[in-house]
């Protein structure tokens, strides 16, 4: 037992430290790690999609620290693009064996929950690839912290397998919930028509996900194997929609790598046996994914453009996010039987059309046209599966925003030498 204080002294310069992934994130040893950085240089902060302050992203520390993004964050885009910190291109279900091979972990540090009678604390809500750090890295660091909620799976580390143990009580991070708007309304109702009674669902984060899920209150033992969940699939547990009956594979679990909400959804998680959490070269994995029969992918991008490319993790050379699950589990519904992938978006940003003849200059295209079955936004649905170019351009200008459509039918033609 120690401080966080005393725990980060462990740290040298050059080392390569990573970081528990998203609201699982500690909330004191960064911040200690950041009070030191007048004695380091070169140190390597490794994660994924941060919750904290990101503190030593800043201008000031950039001496002392480099940020190496597995997903680029609010917190950490800016370092990623003047040079105090970098992305790594590589699918979720990959990243695990990073930690194997081409980048060894120093020191890992992670959240996890009180030890049980046998002494196993639960990683919680953050299992994905941050087990897999824990596990490589010579020197684990953990901060028990109560209110972790114990998540039942392949969640467990021994408390003989930690160097080093921090108590802490405060809050988890969480994830609160956004009203939705109008427009995501819309696009949760067109993508609903997409799903049927006994699919298994994957969603992400957001508005969108929340109103798809909205609109499903009707529908019968839908099954959930997807990156990740929040509250609005704790809420169709509850009413009996999501029960997991007729999945394939994990029946009546609802199957996940990690988890963001409120603290009413980590206190429905807390040793909750329907739950169970995995590491992510597990959960998305497409082979264990297409498992799933029925099984639907719902994605979001950034901008699509008029052969169905996606872009969901650039804007323009500019890193925003990461490719994250998105082709995992693509490519996993689409070898699913009866399974489906489908890329969801606002027609609009602002005053800007998210449909686009081409993409920006410097762009990363995250999801090929060979990929996409489904394209929804506010303004229909584009089925593109078998389509030619020719009919997948026409059938995704009628998704586009009406007051955007005679410009891209325009540019089909400049670029394409398609008259639509």
């Amino acid at each position: 037992m120690t401080t966080a204080a005393e725990a980060v002294k462990l740290v040298k310069s050059g080392d390569r430290v990573t970081l528990s992934h998203a609201c699982g994130e500690p909330r004191t040893l960064p911040v200690e790690l950041v009070k030191r950085a007048g004695e380091l240089r070169s140190v390597q902060i490794v994660h994924q999609v941060p919750m904290g302050e990101a503190l030593y992203c800043r201008p000031e520390y950039g001496q002392s620290f480099q940020h190496i993004a597995l997903f680029a964050g609010g917190p950490t885009r800016q370092a990623i693009w003047e040079g105090r910190g970098d992305y790594i291109p590589r699918f979720n279900f990959e990243i695990p064996s990073l930690f194997e091979s081409l980048w060894p972990v120093d020191v890992a540090m992670v959240t996890v929950s009180p030890p049980d009678k046998n002494g196993f604390c639960s990683l919680g809500i953050s299992v994905d690839w941050t087990k897999k750090s824990a596990e490589t890295g010579k020197i684990l660091i953990a901060e028990v912290n109560k209110n972790m909620p114990r998540v039942h799976g392949d969640s467990f580390i021994h408390v003989s397998e930690i160097d080093h143990i921090v108590e802490v009580d405060l809050p988890i991070y969480e994830l609160n919930k956004k009203k939705m708007t109008e427009v995501e309304e819309k696009i949760g109702r067109n993508v609903a028509q997409l799903i049927d009674d006994d699919c298994c669902l994957q969603l992400g984060i957001g508005g969108i996900p929340d109103a798809v899920l909205a609109n499903l209150e009707g529908f019968k033992n839908l099954g959930i194997h997807s990156e990740m969940i929040a509250d609005g699939v704790m809420h169709l547990a509850e009413k009996g929609v999501v029960n997991g009956s007729k999945k394939t594979i994990h029946k009546g679990k609802i199957v996940v790598t990690f988890l963001m909400g409120t603290r009413a959804f980590y206190d429905w998680l807390d040793d909750n046996p329907m739950i169970e959490i995995h590491t992510v070269d597990y959960t998305n994995d497409p082979y264990v994914i297409a498992k799933n029969k029925k099984m639907i992918s719902i994605n979001s991008a950034l901008e699509v453009d008029l052969l169905g490319q996606v872009c969901a993790d650039s804007l323009g050379p500019q890193q925003f996010s990461g490719v994250g699950g998105q082709v995992d589990f693509v490519r996993g519904a689409r070898m699913s039987e009866g399974g489906k992938a489908i890329i969801a978006l606002p027609s609009t940003a602002k005053e800007f059309s998210r449909i686009v003849p081409v993409f920006k200059q410097g762009a990363a295209v995250t999801t090929s046209r060979n990929d996409v079955d489904y394209i929804a936004t506010d303004c229909g649905i584009a089925a593109l599966a078998g389509k030619t170019i020719r009919q997948r351009v026409k059938a995704i200008l009628e998704i586009a925003h009406p007051k955007f459509r005679e410009e891209l039918a325009k540019k089909a033609q400049e670029i394409y030498n398609i008259r639509v």
